[in-house]
């Protein structure tokens, strides 16, 4: 079974036999014949890709990470983990039996072997890591792939009970990178009428607000801060937003105190009892997954496609695969891909809660599901951990206290030197947008002992500016991605 109610009907046991077999198959057909860097790392481990059968033979199998892609002194190396394969590995690789198949269907809808082939095989789409702190990375798709894309979108849209005759509005930054894409093919998969703006930076968050007025979508998808802003803006127009039924938010952590700030903000503009879903993806699995319907102070983890994945809990320090249900750092391996192919992949993201199964309470569907308490480990991505007056400092825990605080509307945190000489202390400066009529007393008291209390380090300085200034420090509306926390540390 491939569909998603299919999928969502098989048994635990199932889901593990569908897995063991899948992976196998794979392996052995697809990547070890075809992945110039898997079949290398297979001949040089002395790896028999016929003894991985099952998900606990993964473990023969080294991880890779992001370090894995990047070759300053070879910028193509990408390239080494797309499948290229050719008449002479296909025929000596794989039984006549499957070539025959591919021959008879080929035939039988009039195309050639070779022009089937290239439409599974060859890329013809990529999209990029954001490349927050190393060069972007780019991941190609073949017709293939994009056909996965369309899917797994189509079953995100099926989780957020969005009907047919439903229009939604895409606000992710058009741009080379998974979320505006995933939206934008799930849409077509559901056959979802769809505008996609490309967010503030094509269309201008003036533009974006009289569009979504216009063609009242009961559904808007984009990042975080951007719909945040979008909503606020919309609040201090005084427009209606009655017409908005689910927010669906992507390319960031979403927190259920945050949900519940949108959704007090969306209840005062007529929007009662909207759905606001959290999702989850990476460029290098080239898919996303996503929350049920469930309040807005639940979560009801990310529902995941076993028939199209294996994912690994590990011990980030020793790679011990642990229990599904356990916490700790996400290992992704594909069983479905064709051009670029990941076994293995070390996420860098730490899962509080693991992977479950059984019937979710909210959509009651069984299948496998993430928690959505995920955060980045010391791989230094997104500037997450850093030394800040000498104290090593998650900083997302800063992040999630802002972000929780009702009468904060926006806020950018800036890492910097006394006088900006790089032998002298630290300093740690918020900038806050308070929300209107705040106690600013009140207001800056709590943020300092907030800050305190969650990282041990205090802000040197909190400044309050006005809303538009904020805006243009956080270019929300030019930049794919916010400019939320900054280290503006000069280098020695």
């Amino acid at each position: 079974m491939s569909s998603w109610r299919g999928i969502t009907a098989l048994s635990h046991s199932q889901i593990k036999d569908l897995q063991n077999q899948r992976l196998h198959s794979f392996i052995n057909t697809y990547v070890y014949p075809f992945s110039p860097y898997y079949r290398k790392l297979f001949d040089e481990k002395k790896i028999d890709p016929r003894d991985i059968r099952t998900k606990e033979d993964l473990k023969r199998i080294p991880f890779i990470s992001k370090s894995d892609l990047i070759d300053k002194d070879n910028p193509q190396k990408f390239k080494d983990f797309i499948l290229q394969p050719d008449k002479e590995k296909i025929s000596r690789n794989w039984p006549k039996r499957h070539l025959l198949t591919l021959a008879a269907r080929s035939m039988l809808q009039g195309r050639r072997l070779e022009d089937d082939l290239a439409r599974e095989y060859r890329p013809v789409f990529m999209t990029f890591t954001t490349g927050t702190t190393n060069a972007p990375v780019p991941f190609m798709y073949s017709r293939y792939d994009l056909d996965n894309l369309n899917i797994s979108g189509g079953r995100m849209v099926e989780l957020f009970d969005i009907k047919g005759d439903e229009r939604i509005m895409n606000l992710f930054p058009f741009a080379p990178h998974l979320a505006f894409w995933q939206t934008f093919f799930g849409a077509i998969e559901a056959d979802v009428f769809a505008l996609s703006t490309g967010g503030g930076k094509v269309m201008g968050t003036e533009g974006n607000l009289t569009a979504m007025l216009r063609i009242k979508p009961s559904a808007i998808l984009g990042v975080p801060s951007y719909i945040y802003h979008l909503i606020r803006f919309a609040q201090e127009k005084g427009q209606d937003l009655s017409f908005l039924k689910k927010i669906v938010l992507g390319a960031a952590k979403v927190t259920c105190a945050y949900k519940q700030k949108l959704s007090d903000m969306l209840s005062a503009q007529g929007a009662k009892n909207v759905y606001i879903f959290g999702t989850y993806g990476f460029t290098e699995a080239r898919t996303a997954w996503a929350e049920c319907p469930a309040e807005n102070h639940l979560s009801s983890g990310y529902h995941l496609y076993p028939d199209k994945e294996i994912f690994e809990i590990i011990d980030s320090a020793t790679g011990e695969v642990k229990a599904d249900h356990e916490d700790g750092e996400l290992v992704y391996t594909s069983l479905d891909s064709r051009a670029s192919v990941m076994l293995r992949y070390r996420t860098g993201d730490f899962v509080k809660g693991g992977i479950t199964y059984g019937v979710c309470p909210y959509c009651k569907r069984v299948t496998l599901r993430l928690s959505s308490d995920i955060s980045r480990l010391s791989d230094n991505k997104d500037l997450q951990l850093s030394k800040v007056k000498g104290t090593l400092v998650n900083l997302s825990h800063f992040a999630e206290v802002l972000n929780d605080i009702p009468d904060v509307d926006e806020w950018q945190l800036e890492i910097r030197k006394h006088k900006n000489d790089p032998y002298e202390v630290d300093e740690l400066v918020v900038y806050v947008a308070p929300a209107s009529g705040a106690n600013i007393s009140i207001l800056s008291q709590m943020i300092k002992d907030k800050l305190t209390g969650a990282t041990e380090v205090a802000p040197n300085e909190i400044k309050f500016i006005h809303m538009e200034d904020m805006v243009k420090r956080l270019e929300l509306e030019t930049a794919n991605k916010e400019k939320r926390i900054l280290d503006i540390r000069p280098k020695v």
